[in-house]
């Protein structure tokens, strides 16, 4: 939770959990969304393809990758997801959103001092997945989304805020399950625990204090924050039951997976 922008716009038409991914505004091309590939470890990598959403890349956006001060750098596989919310109204307008990130990237680079955007991927009212922080949405990016739990994560932002009494739109929440099944390593259980060490004080943890954290955590579980809002943080459980789900649907529909 970093952004304090508030830009108006229209009421949310509700969308169905776990259908395709979004529409993105008009003029703006998603990357594809992932397909079975072939490759060696073809049930779980397919099965991972099979629950990538379409994304809006960076150039789609027009990310200012003037502003980016240093290269992406990688980390290994993420292990667990962090969920945040960016602070924004939330009946902005879903065709102002690149403009929205272009203004986050400033702010995270110029305000607070990043590299780049701190979060890996965004995600708007109206379900559409932005790539956030540069790098490559297949590749794992070390982001700034959580003080002490970087390596070996992802940090999601849903784009608004949601405090106690909110509504969470069903697009949200789609297309946070589907990063959820995606980004997550072969192998990891979106319901379950993940053990980490926290390389830095600042957050709810000194540094070297091995924790157990859940495989899909919000930001206040890693850093003294109220986000992702309570409303969003309350329906986690949702998301880590509906990932599991998803991840366990894609394994048995893939190629080799039964």
């Amino acid at each position: 939770m970093w952004s304090r922008r508030v830009v108006a716009g229209t009421a949310l038409l509700p969308l169905a959990l776990l259908v395709p991914a979004h529409a993105p505004p008009p003029g703006l091309r998603p990357l594809p969304a992932g397909v079975a590939s072939g490759r060696t470890d073809a049930a779980r990598a397919d099965a991972r393809d099979a629950a990538r959403p379409a994304i809006v890349g960076r150039g789609a956006w027009e990310a200012d990758e003037d502003l980016v001060r240093e290269p992406a750098t990688y980390t290994g596989r993420p292990r667990a997801v962090f969920v945040h919310h960016t602070a924004h109204g939330n009946t902005y307008d879903c065709g102002d959103v690149p403009e929205m990130l272009r203004a986050l990237q400033r702010e995270h680079v110029l305000s607070m001092g990043w590299d780049d955007v701190g979060y890996n991927f965004l995600v708007d009212r109206c379900g559409t997945v932005y790539e956030g922080r540069a790098g490559g949405v297949s590749r794992p990016v070390r982001g700034a989304h959580t003080k002490g739990f970087n390596a070996d994560s992802v940090g999601v932002a849903a784009i608004g805020t949601f405090g106690a009494g909110t509504e969470v739109p069903e697009a949200v929440l789609d297309s946070l399950v589907r990063l959820t099944a995606w980004k997550l390593r072969p192998g990891a259980d979106p319901r379950g625990r993940v053990r980490m060490v926290s390389s830095n004080s600042e957050s709810r943890f000194p540094k070297g204090t091995r924790v157990r954290l859940d495989v899909v955590s919000g930001h206040r579980d890693s850093f003294r924050t109220r986000c992702p809002g309570d409303a969003l943080h309350d329906r986690l459980p949702r998301i880590r039951e509906d990932a599991a789900r998803l991840r366990r649907t894609a394994a048995a529909t893939a190629p080799g997976g039964g």
